[in-house]
């Protein structure tokens, strides 16, 4: 959610430059110039890298830019579509941001820009030290009081004018404070994690720009301009991860209010005098103690343990009441530290621990009459309501509680009041005002005399789609008699005696020499 505010408040703020940008129309000749200072300007500002006023950082985005979008290509991009310009304008940022980052690792340029990732590692470093250190002050506070609780207990007649109430206030309050120090270290841990992959990436992308950029006088844009986005959001991550840093630490810095009346109530030698020959125990010191002692299952029939060697991704495991022995909460009013090792109670699909053996057989025998007692003091401290992650109980009572309860009865029901009983007789088309009736008077009546025309201009000529149909000629083949032949003997005939002789008369002579068809 936080996040997403200052996401909301930078686009805000961009808005109005974006807009200027977005909504231009093709310009004229001599206003790209303005044009492109708009974009320049927009770039500048979401980039976050430095500021404008300083002369070498406007000469190294300058050069960026008009790298991967000359002034020639303005008119192209005013073409666009809005969306299309957001999108076109984002990425230019993105890559702008990459190489002005890339610059800096090659010691080009880039000395207004701050070396983020060192900034980061020491804020997280700092920000750990410093939620470990209200961790352990609470823990320290917490064993006093429940050390001094306990001894009261024991021995009321000693601590006649102490009040106990106060003190177990004062112990459910300090429990409240390092849950939540709990809850913001490890959000502060989740980050440092994610910040270490991070790096790893944004090395990673350093190392393959090294090898395409230096070795070409000309490199592919679809080669590296997605390196240059890859190294902007990465940095985009680092500053999210800055400000998440910083929010986490104004949180902590936030509870220490806490602390700060625990001393005010309870002074340090005011304790120390109480704690004399009182045994001062840790969480860990008390687990340390029961890790001896089990529960024995078959001393129970009918109820199902569970003991973390048995149990598979036992860190997942729900336990009910935050880890807190559910004996000692309702029976002494304490959180004690429950004990896994002792053994598990799986009970009405839900698991509770408990901080000696001897707590687990007592809760093992009723449950649900020390499930009440818990709600109950609940109810009597309503702070332990969220920190035993107790609503689920008190919107959905135990039958238990039930018990003696007079049965109510109810229904759902319903009435229906009409609005308007009468049909409407309001006339919509109404209208009060004499000089607005005039003009829809004056707007009818020039209506008369008006008519639609339609122009075709060279332009607009043969936009017109139009379609013909047309039948494709079919292949069509006819069939026609056949040439034959045989091989026969050529006739070869032959006449002597045309020309004539001495003799007056002429005397032909006919030699047939055509060779017989078997012959052939």
């Amino acid at each position: 959610e936080f996040l997403s505010r200052q996401h909301r408040v930078l686009e805000e703020r961009l808005a109005s430059l974006a807009r200027a940008v977005t909504d231009s129309c093709l310009p004229a000749e001599e206003e790209i110039g303005n044009v492109y200072l708009k974009i320049f300007a927009c770039v500048v500002q979401s980039s976050g890298l430095g500021s404008p006023k300083n002369a070498e950082v406007f000469r190294e985005i300058t050069a960026a830019l008009q790298g991967v979008f000359p002034r020639r290509e303005v008119i192209p991009f005013i073409s666009l579509s809005k969306k299309n310009k957001e999108q076109h304008l984002k990425n230019l940022t993105m890559i702008v941001t990459g190489i002005l980052l890339y610059n800096k690792e090659q010691g080009k340029g880039g000395k207004s820009i701050d070396d983020l990732r060192v900034t980061l590692k020491e804020a997280i470093l700092s920000a750990t030290r410093t939620a470990d250190e209200h961790v352990n002050t609470c823990h320290v506070l917490a064993h006093q009081y429940t050390a001094l609780l306990e001894s009261i207990q024991e021995d009321p007649l000693r601590y006649t004018h102490l009040s106990s109430f106060r003190f177990r206030e004062a112990l459910f309050n300090v429990r409240q404070h390092e849950a939540f120090l709990c809850i913001l270290l490890s959000d502060i841990t989740t980050s440092a994690l994610e910040v270490q992959k991070m790096n790893v990436q944004f090395v990673a992308a350093m190392e393959e720009l090294e090898k395409i950029v230096p070795n070409k006088i000309s490199v592919d844009t679809k080669e590296v301009f997605p390196l240059f986005v890859a190294l902007s959001n990465l940095w985009t991550g680092f500053k999210e991860n800055m400000l998440l840093i910083r929010f986490l630490i104004n949180m902590i810095n936030g509870l220490q209010q806490f602390s700060e009346i625990q001393s005010q109530l309870f002074p340090k030698e005011v304790l120390s005098s109480l704690l004399e020959g009182v045994t001062v125990k840790s969480d860990e010191e008390r687990i340390r103690e029961t890790m001896g002692t089990r529960v024995n299952v078959s001393d129970f029939e009918n109820q199902e343990w569970l003991f973390p060697e048995t149990i598979n991704n036992f860190d997942q495991l729900l336990i009910e009441y935050h880890g807190f022995c559910a004996h000692a909460i309702g029976v002494k009013g304490l959180p004690l530290p429950g004990n896994p090792a002792i053994g598990i109670l799986k009970y009405k699909e839900r698991c509770y621990v408990f901080s000696s053996k001897e707590a687990a057989y007592i809760f093992a025998q009723d449950p649900d009459k020390f499930i009440q007692l818990n709600v109950e003091k609940a109810k009597e401290h309503v702070e332990l309501i969220q920190l035993l992650k107790l609503p689920h109980q008190l919107v959905h009572p135990a039958p238990s509680a039930l018990v003696g309860m007079k049965p109510t009865t109810g229904c759902d029901g319903a009435t229906q009041t009409d609005t308007h009983i009468l049909p409407p007789t309001i006339v919509k088309s109404y209208e009060w005002n004499e000089w607005t009736m005039r003009k829809r008077a004056l707007e009818l009546a020039n209506l008369r005399r008006k008519s639609t025309h339609g122009i075709q201009t060279n332009l607009s000529h043969m936009r017109r789609e139009s379609s013909t149909q047309i039948y494709l000629p079919k292949d069509v083949s006819t069939q026609t008699k056949r040439d034959n032949s045989s091989n026969v003997p050529r006739p070869q005939i032959f006449l002597k005696g045309l020309r004539g002789g001495s003799s007056p008369t002429t005397h032909m002579v006919k030699v047939d020499l055509t060779r017989a068809v078997d012959e052939t």
